[in-house]
C-alpha cells in the first residue's frame, strides 16, 4: 500500500475499507487513527508510534494532504467505522478482545457486538481504567494466555497507542486504536447526521454542537494554510 510523509508522519494511502483490513491482517500491526491535529502537534513519542505501523486517514485534512501528494484515490476511513467493517469482515475466522471506556458502557457494548454478530468470538474484555502496574500486567497476561487474532482499546489518544504498542510487543495482533467509538456504537454520542458525513463536515456539525471546539478548529484552519502553500 502506497504511503507518504506528511510533516514527518507515515500515512497510508486506503483506497478502500478492505484494502486497510487487509493490509494490517497480513502484517499484523496496528491501526493508528490520522488527521489534520495529528499531522500538525503529535510529539516525537506519538510520531515514532504512527510510523512504526499503520497510520490510516481518519479525517479529511490527512486525506487531502495524501492526494496533493499524488495518491488520488485515497479515501477517509473513520475509524468508528473501521472497526466494525473488520469485525464483519472477519468475524467468523479470528477472536477478539476489547479494552476501553467504562464498565457500563463496554458490558453494553458486548451485549450490542453479539446481538450485531452472531459468529463473533470474543475471548476477553474489561474497562479502560488500568490504574496499577498490577492490573496491566494481569491484562498482558491474560492477552498472552487468551492470544486475540485482533484488540480494540477505547481509551483516547495518546494512551491507548502507548499501550497498544507494549501489548504489541507481548503478543502479535491486529490492534486499533478507538478513542469514543464504543459510546457512538451504542448510542450514547450521536455521530454526525449522514448528508455531514458524506460532505465531510463532520468537523462543522461537531463544532456546532460543541463552541468550545472552536479553539482546536482554529488550528486546522492553520493546516490547510500550510497544505496549500506545500509546507507539508
Amino acid at each position: 500500500m502506497n504511503n507518504k510523509v506528511i510533516n514527518g508522519i507515515k500515512v497510508y494511502a486506503p483506497n478502500s475499507f478492505d484494502h486497510l483490513i487487509n493490509f494490517a491482517i497480513e502484517n499484523n500491526k496496528n491501526l493508528i487513527a490520522v488527521n489534520a491535529e495529528k499531522i500538525l502537534h503529535a510529539n516525537d513519542q506519538l510520531r515514532t508510534l504512527i510510523n512504526a505501523n499503520i497510520g490510516y486517514p481518519d479525517g479529511i485534512g490527512a486525506v487531502w494532504a495524501l492526494q496533493k501528494k499524488g495518491c488520488k484515490e485515497t479515501i477517509k476511513i473513520p475509524g468508528c467505522e473501521l472497526w466494525l467493517k473488520i469485525i464483519e469482515k472477519h468475524q467468523d475466522s479470528k477472536t477478539f478482545y476489547f479494552i476501553g471506556a467504562t464498565d457500563e458502557v463496554m458490558n453494553t457494548t458486548i451485549a450490542k457486538l453479539k446481538n450485531d454478530f452472531s459468529s463473533i468470538t470474543i475471548v476477553n474484555y474489561r474497562n479502560g481504567f488500568i490504574k496499577t502496574e498490577e492490573e496491566k500486567i494481569n491484562l498482558i497476561e491474560d492477552i498472552q494466555t487468551k492470544k486475540p487474532d485482533v484488540v480494540f482499546v477505547a481509551m483516547g489518544s495518546p494512551r491507548q497507542e502507548i499501550l497498544i504498542q507494549e501489548l504489541q510487543q507481548k503478543h502479535k495482533a491486529v490492534y486499533q486504536g478507538l478513542g469514543g467509538s464504543f459510546d457512538v456504537y451504542i448510542g450514547n454520542v450521536q455521530r454526525a447526521p449522514s448528508w455531514y458525513v458524506n460532505n465531510n463536515l463532520e468537523w462543522a456539525y461537531r463544532l456546532v454542537k460543541q463552541p468550545h471546539r472552536i479553539f482546536r478548529q482554529i488550528h486546522l484552519v492553520r493546516f490547510f494554510f500550510l497544505l496549500h502553500i506545500n509546507r507539508f
